[in-house]
């Protein structure tokens, strides 16, 4: 009994110890302490370190520390590449830390409003309507379950392209008197539905009771463009069907100039807007080849110039943006882009893509007293903060038209192509 209860004491004042030791400051700090510190070439970081710790360094080729005080290491970046770091104290390895030095990337910001022009990935569902029959009112494609929101991509086995191509087989179907083979897309998955076209009573055509649309036109702001490659990125968020509010399929596109002709003032529950109209010269830019969460991407066909800001520029991961001043790159009349001041009020050292990245807020007073804030668009505008970029513009706040989120410029890369981190070497 003695015995039992002596464990008892002794496993409760163990469990107790062990505990206590992770409530200890300098345990904390070592479990803080990031995995991996990942910076440019030519650039240096300031590590907080525990007191009594030093920083050993396995391959000096990449970068070098100095101790700037006794629990702050200094990292310099010297060339591009990808080691390891031991965390020693009273010679003693504790901890491990990835080193990872990039090529300091460069593209040029954007600015510049674009007109966007989209083809769909086949035919979009935006609606149903009645045929009005002998029998009554009816929609063939609500009887065939053919939902808002689905795309039609073969007839019969045929593909179809654009809203032309349906007609003859409507037309073909009715004066054969067979259903036809319709091939949908719904969330990413492949169905196959039996639509029986019915004649219309009063002009005696054949007709499916569906709304359809195999395009969409807008404009937003081109962000950046490699120019090595002239791949580029803009608008910072996905563009949706006015109608079903999902996602457009890309088939293909362009991207071409447009003017900004006057500005609806943004206010509290009213977003404003850019109002344009594409370039007189109609000169394509560049193509659409990607409609993602982070924007629109693809290839321009030359370089293209912003005025004062043409020389590239280097980027700025998300965990390297800070809090504070910044500018953004944009055009509130004609197509001249001019800088304006902005403030990063937050922003969120991501690991993985994902969209809202940052909060900013407009400052600046001559562009407060064009647009009220940020407005529609806008989206797409370069960020920039200490001669990097960091972002882009992507959505207003409803009920504050002054702020609105951004999104990292290393995710909008990421969907171009152009990747950061392809030069980065491991060291043996």
């Amino acid at each position: 009994m003695y015995k039992d209860l002596l464990r008892r004491m002794i496993g409760v004042i163990l469990l107790g110890s062990l505990v206590g030791i992770g409530f200890l400051t300098p345990v904390r700090e070592y479990v803080a302490l990031p995995e991996s510190i990942t910076f440019f070439e030519g650039q240096h970081v300031l590590q907080a370190l525990p007191v009594g710790t030093n920083m050993k360094q396995e391959e000096a080729n990449i970068y070098t520390t100095a101790m700037e005080s006794e629990h702050k290491v200094s990292i310099q970046a010297k060339t591009n590449g990808d080691s390891m770091a031991t965390l020693e104290a009273a010679s003693f390895p504790i901890k491990k830390m990835n080193v990872k030095v990039l090529s300091d990337l460069k593209v040029v910001p954007g600015g510049q409003s674009i007109g966007v022009k989209l083809n769909t990935l086949g035919v979009l569902i935006v609606g149903h309507h009645l045929v009005n029959t002998t029998a009554g009112k009816q929609s063939p494609g609500e009887i065939a379950d053919i939902q808002v929101g689905d795309i039609i991509t073969k007839i019969n086995g045929k593909n179809i392209k654009k809203m032309g191509d349906v007609s003859p087989f409507v037309k073909q179907s009715g004066e054969t008197r067979s259903p036809l083979d319709v091939t949908i897309i719904r969330d990413g998955k492949t169905f196959h539905k039996t639509l029986t076209p019915l004649q219309d009573k009063n002009d005696q055509s054949y007709r499916i009771g569906l709304y359809i649309r195999d395009s969409a036109a807008g404009v937003g702001t081109l962000t950046f463009f490699d120019p090595a490659s002239f791949k580029y990125g803009a608008l910072g968020h996905v563009i949706s069907d006015m109608d079903t509010k999902k996602p457009i399929k890309v088939n293909n596109g362009e991207i071409l100039g447009s003017t900004v002709t006057s500005i609806e003032k943004g206010s509290n529950g009213h977003p404003g807007e850019k109002l344009a109209r594409f370039s007189n010269d109609q000169r394509v830019l560049g193509d659409i080849s990607k409609n993602s969460p982070f924007g629109i991407f693809g290839k321009l066909n030359d370089s293209l110039s912003n005025g004062d800001w043409n020389k590239p520029l280097p980027i700025a991961l998300s965990h390297q943006v800070k809090e504070g001043p910044a500018k953004i790159l944009t055009v509130v009349n004609g197509s001249k882009v001019r800088e304006f001041d902005v403030d990063v009020v937050s922003s969120v050292p991501q690991k993985f893509p994902a969209t809202k990245g940052m909060v900013i807020k407009i400052t600046d007073p001559e562009l407060l007293k064009i647009t009220g804030g940020i407005v529609q668009g806008m989206s797409g505008s370069p960020i920039i903060q200490n001669g990097r970029i960091i972002g882009a513009v992507t959505h207003v706040f409803v009920n504050d038209p002054t702020s609105g989120y951004g999104v990292h410029i290393e995710w909008m890369l990421d969907e171009a192509g152009v990747d950061i981190y392809k030069d980065a070497k491991q060291a043996s």
